[in-house]
């Protein structure tokens, strides 16, 4: 026997992947049925089990155990799927034609109800054909486990898909007491294959199938009246350790043996790491979602790496010390790797989230369901785009400190143009984010962490307004640059207000949370920067025109105000200024040469004729009578005016 092949079958986890690719997650049997159908085919074909040519029958020999594929198992689990798919899809229509029955009236009912229960007679059919398959199923498994072909945890899984249909069926023929017992010890043994699990992905597994039966369970304890109903794991600790040998053959040997079969794994790669919220845990309860967070765990590991100093040998300089530029850009690379894997895990969670809200399943109340999980995976994936943005401003800014340091001797320095709306963009994604992750319900539902998340979106809100200033001030809009900076203090204000009194309550986690941390000397510093940027604005604006609102006054000289006036009552010592103007004044210049004798006759008649204009005496004007009528109007064709 030891010659013969082992293999590896794991009914649970083929079934589960193939109905959440195929359909089930939206509740389309009538996809998954055809899918089955197809897969059913294409394996008849590659084991040669065909029934035949046409119209030609061929019946198929037993399968020998000797020479047994996992295929041929699969085959059995699809043909299972298939009937069972079947089955359901046929009783949804029944139900829909049963209540078009009583809504309807006359002879439409009577059809209805009619063609209602001969799709109820075969989806029992169906269904009954489905236990044989997986019964059938079931004793290959047993075989072969008797061989020592198959493991413990393998013959489980066929085991609890046995159990699992026979209760489903017994349930809809309203044989609660029966369906209590296979749906309880089918439960039982998925928390054993629980707790045995070796990876976080098989856990996640059995979970998923007992909330599937966990409300089967507490129906069937509903209609018998049973005490505590509501509580399913208490109907299962009662029910399942009385009938679990009886149904299952070697129930116990075979648990014992998953259990020394799962005891030598210790803690792989596969194990997730616990997620708390409030210090509670978060549940994760589907395979496919735990496969994501895997991804999004490996990724924080690098990020953690990435920001020890020592974590990594790229990015040294000569010295053996790593630059803040090169860890600046290893972190952004671990940021967008698990920024990718979040959108993944969001991706995931939120299509779980919709098939359940399609479903109409609802989890029990005070438990966290994938509506919150999906919730908390998206706060996640906001917080670390806020680290990211946050990083690569922080950055930007390291580059112009260092540059100002570098010219602190000359007074001026050239910035690039492209500095600030980059950083001002960045603050816009924050702002974005912070935004998004208020409207999350576990935000909201906590006090203390929405009064965080606003008084930081006022303190993005203010930063944004200082750096879009330092926008315009190459422009020289000085009025829009002085405005945003009114408007970044009211926002610092409001930022003030908000954080004051979650310091004052909690001083121990002042910063919280820490994805961006806040504490009262980073508003100090802004409000520091923002008086003395504002002080600096203004002297350049009257620098440049004076405080005036008008672009084009600078272009052209004004006079002070009260500059003609202030001259009637100040003497002014007009050669001092042209000393000082670096000019020479007329009484010490040289000698100007005589000029020609034609020019200097020129000019005497030019000057004795502005002589004869001053002497000579002013005309005197008409004196203006009053006259009116058609005199007034024809006065001028005479010469009069």
């Amino acid at each position: 026997m030891s010659g013969k092949p082992q293999l590896h079958f794991q009914a649970l986890l083929i079934a589960n992947e193939q109905r959440n690719a195929y359909g089930l997650r939206y509740n389309d049997y009538e996809r998954y049925r055809k899918h089955c159908y197809n897969r059913t085919h294409r394996l008849r074909s590659s084991l040669k089990m065909t029934y035949g040519r046409g119209r030609e029958f061929k019946k198929l020999p037993p399968i020998n155990l000797e020479t047994v594929k996992e295929g041929h198992l699969q085959l059995l689990l699809f043909e299972a799927e298939r009937a069972w798919a079947h089955s359901q899809e046929m009783q949804a229509e029944s139900l829909k034609l049963s209540s078009t029955a009583k809504s309807s009236s006359g002879s439409a009912a009577e059809a209805a109800a009619k063609q209602s229960s001969s799709l109820r007679k075969h989806a029992t059919r169906r269904m009954r054909r489905s236990i044989h398959w997986a019964t059938q199923l079931l004793s290959h498994c047993q075989a072969l486990y008797a061989q020592s072909r198959l493991s413990a945890e393998d013959l489980t899984q066929v085991n609890t898909y046995t159990l699992i249909l026979n209760g489903r069926f017994l349930h809809q023929r309203y044989e609660f007491e029966d369906a209590l017992v296979q749906l309880s010890v089918a439960r039982n043994l998925l928390d054993a294959l629980a707790d045995a699990a070796a990876t976080s992905r098989a856990k996640a597994l059995a979970v998923a199938f007992a909330d599937e039966i966990g409300p089967e369970i507490r129906h069937c304890a509903h209609e018998l009246r049973r005490d505590k109903a509501y509580d399913v794991d208490a109907v299962v600790a009662d029910v399942a350790p009385k009938h679990r040998n009886a149904l299952v053959q070697d129930c116990d040997a075979i648990l014992a043996q998953l259990k020394d079969e799962t005891g030598a794994v210790g803690q792989g790669k596969g194990k997730l790491k616990e997620l708390l919220w409030e210090d509670e845990p978060v549940p994760v309860r589907n395979p496919e979602l735990v496969d994501v967070l895997l991804k999004v765990q490996e990724a924080e590991e690098r990020l953690s790496a990435a920001e020890k100093p020592g974590g990594d040998e790229h990015g040294k300089s000569e010295k053996g010390k790593v630059g803040k530029g090169a860890r600046s850009k290893r972190g952004v690379a671990s940021y967008d790797a698990i920024l990718l894997a979040l959108s993944e895990a969001e991706d995931v969670a939120r299509k779980l989230a919709e098939g359940q809200k399609l479903s109409g399943t609802t989890a029990a109340a005070g438990t966290r369901d994938i509506h919150f999980v999906h919730a908390y995976i998206v706060y996640q994936l906001l917080s670390r785009r806020v680290q990211r943005d946050l990083l690569l401003t922080s950055t930007l800014l390291h580059q112009l400190h260092a540059a100002q340091k570098a010219h602190a001797s000359s007074r001026k320095m050239h910035v690039d143009a492209r500095l600030y709306p980059a950083i001002v963009k960045l603050l816009d994604s924050v702002l974005q984010s912070l935004e998004q992750m208020r409207t999350l319900p576990i935000v909201d539902e906590s006090p203390d962490l929405a009064a965080a998340v606003d008084a930081r979106l006022s303190f993005t809100k203010a930063r944004r307004c200082y750096y879009l200033a330092w926008c315009y001030v190459p422009l020289k809009k000085y009025a829009e640059t002085l405005s945003l900076t009114q408007h970044a203090s009211i926002h610092l204000r409001e930022c003030r207000s908000m954080l004051a009194p979650t310091i004052d309550t909690d001083p121990i986690n002042e910063g919280e949370p820490a994805f961006y941390p806040l504490t009262l000397a980073d508003l100090d510093k802004l409000e520091e920067k923002l008086t003395l940027d504002s002080t600096s604005f203004k002297n350049d604006w009257f620098a440049y025109n004076g405080g005036s609102l008008d672009p084009e006054s600078s272009k052209t000289h004004k006079k002070p105000l009260f500059f003609d006036i202030a001259l009637n009552y100040i003497n002014l010592d007009m050669d001092r200024l042209q000393e000082r103007a670096g000019k020479v004044p007329e009484t010490k210049a040289a000698p100007v040469a005589a000029p020609a004798p034609q020019a200097a006759e020129k000019k005497t008649q030019a000057s004795r004729a502005k002589v004869e204009e001053i002497e000579r005496s002013a005309t005197p004007e008409p004196s203006s009578q009053a006259r009116g009528g058609l005199s007034s109007l024809l006065g001028g064709w005479w010469g009069r005016s």
